[in-house]
């Protein structure tokens, strides 16, 4: 074989090589394109002349013969010989598992009938543990219940006296904002009065624009700073915030930590206690087993094995009481770390509530002050805008005024050189001066020259009227002599003096006010 198919191997390798070809076209037995193949192939179809038996490996490109073998019948003596064989090692196993069978169902008998009191007696107390623990849960559920319901009492009485205290300070600030709003209605008042004022006054209106420029600048720096101020307030509202939460975090790990150690050093000093006990305990059977070695030598082989077999079992059953307790204490711990963690969670979510609205009440506040300050800058800028319109409207008034007396110069001295050659009787020297002299001024009217005029009998009045329904004058239009509620009034230029002509008068000419003498 190893010449006729091209083997490596040696002879006494080949038996596993064989048993390993087997085994990995059996693993691929399963697979859709398995890689090994077993062919087994006869050239007559009753399988009775010799056959082939070879191994195959598949590829997407050829199919390689590993190995093939010619399988031969055997003889009916070799048959049977191997089939006696076979027959007599069967029997010798069978037997041989009979007897470890009979020798396994009396260990796992005894085992069984043990194991079942130890079991029995494990229940009960497995029992007597859980009615414990239940009592213990039972109470202490009932305390969180009480505790809660107590804390949600003072929450509800925290919220209610909070809301109290809101509705108060709503009030109040509404009593101030109606104060302050009185408060500008009133200034409001005095600034329109002072307006009309500044209309009669120019200079007054000029330092008025002055003090209300300093004023814009003022509540402009102020509105700016309380930007920079509300600015200010949030960064500090958010460093606060991010700090409040690490100190939540750090609070809630060293908690924790406390609590992790007292369960360990709780745990430690019962498992001591326990410890010494067992050792005293078992101090106290080596002396009464001491005292009766000597009548029972012979039963202590026996009572060893039951004694480390008892050994091992309670010490399952120790450790399972232990784990049990273990539980129990973790779930007690668990529970008071819980309620800890929620008082001063409730504690401090409430002092970030507290600071929280403080901080809203400021913003608020700030942001009223605000919108005032802006209210009132936008009342002094209107105030300017309506001041600048009345000194424009003033200007224009006077430019008309001065227009109207220059005007009623020119005709004063026109009549005037007209009538000097005309009579005598008019011609008063010491009253009327050359038409260069004469000029009419911008004078209020003053108590003097209310009584000169008084001094004027009404013969001459009427003569005067006389004259100006006679003599037909090139005056100006009525209305540059209309009166008008926001025009400066023309003081100095009253009706009777106001026509061309002038009475005769011959001692005594009465001095004008209005003209110079």
């Amino acid at each position: 074989l190893k010449v006729q198919q091209g083997l490596l191997i040696d002879f006494a390798s080949f038996p596993q090589k064989f048993i390993d070809l087997l085994n990995l076209s059996l693993s691929e037995q399963e697979s859709h394109s398995p890689r090994f193949l077993l062919q087994l192939s006869c050239q007559s179809p009753l399988l009775e002349g010799p056959a082939s038996f070879s191994v195959v490996e598949t590829n997407a490109f050829k199919h390689l013969n590993h190995l093939s073998l010619r399988l031969a019948h055997g003889t009916d003596k070799e048959i049977k010989d191997y089939l006696a064989v076979c027959l007599s090692s069967l029997k010798e196993e069978k037997q041989a598992l009979e007897m470890k069978l009979k020798k396994t169902e009396d260990d796992l008998s005894r085992q069984l009938a043990y194991t079942q009191q130890t079991l029995s007696e494990k229940t009960r107390d497995l029992e007597k543990l859980r009615s414990e623990w239940t009592s213990q849960t039972s109470l202490l559920s009932s305390r969180h219940s009480q505790e809660l319901q107590s804390e949600r009492e003072k929450a509800a009485e925290l919220q209610a006296r909070l809301q109290q205290q809101t509705e108060q300070l709503r009030q109040e600030l509404e009593s101030l904002h109606q104060r302050s709003s009185q408060q500008l209605q009133s200034r409001l008042s005095e600034l329109e009065t002072s307006c009309r004022e500044l209309t009669e006054k120019k200079y007054k209106n000029e330092s008025a624009v002055r003090d209300l420029k300093i004023k814009l600048s003022g509540a402009e720096e102020e509105c700016q700073r309380l930007k920079q101020q509300v600015v200010s307030l949030r960064r500090e509202n958010g460093t606060l915030d991010t700090e409040c939460h690490e100190k939540e975090r750090l609070v809630s790990q060293l908690q924790m930590r406390v609590a992790v150690l007292e369960q360990e050093i709780k745990d430690k000093d019962q498992l001591m206690c326990r410890t010494k006990e067992v050792l005293e305990a078992t101090q106290q059977q080596k002396e009464s087993i001491e005292g009766n070695a000597e009548s029972k030598e012979l039963q202590i082989k026996k009572l060893e094995a039951t004694v480390k077999s008892l050994s091992e079992e309670l010490l399952k059953a120790n450790g399972i009481i232990k784990k049990l307790q273990a539980e129990v204490r973790g779930l007690v711990g668990k529970i008071k770390v819980k309620n800890t963690v929620t008082v001063s969670q409730e504690k401090v979510l409430q002092e970030t509530s507290e600071k929280l609205q403080n901080a809203e009440k400021e913003l608020q506040n700030a942001q009223k002050q605000l919108s005032s300050k802006e209210e009132q800058v936008s009342k002094l800028k209107e105030q300017l805008e309506m001041t600048v319109q009345k000194l424009n409207e003033s200007k224009e008034v006077l430019k008309t005024n001065e227009n109207v007396i220059n005007w009623l110069n020119k005709q004063l001295n026109e009549q005037q050189l007209h009538r000097k050659p005309q009579t005598e009787s008019f011609h008063t020297p010491a009253a009327f001066p050359p038409a260069a002299a004469l000029r009419a001024q911008f004078l209020p009217v003053s108590s003097k020259a209310a009584e000169e005029a008084a001094d004027v009998s009404p013969g001459e009045q009427r003569s005067l009227q006389t004259t100006n329904k006679h003599k037909e004058a090139a005056g100006l239009d009525s209305k540059y002599f209309e009166r008008r509620d926001d025009s400066i009034p023309l003081h100095g230029l009253a009706s009777t003096l106001l026509p061309t002509d002038f009475p005769q008068r011959s001692k005594h000419s009465v001095t004008s006010a209005y003209f110079s003498a």
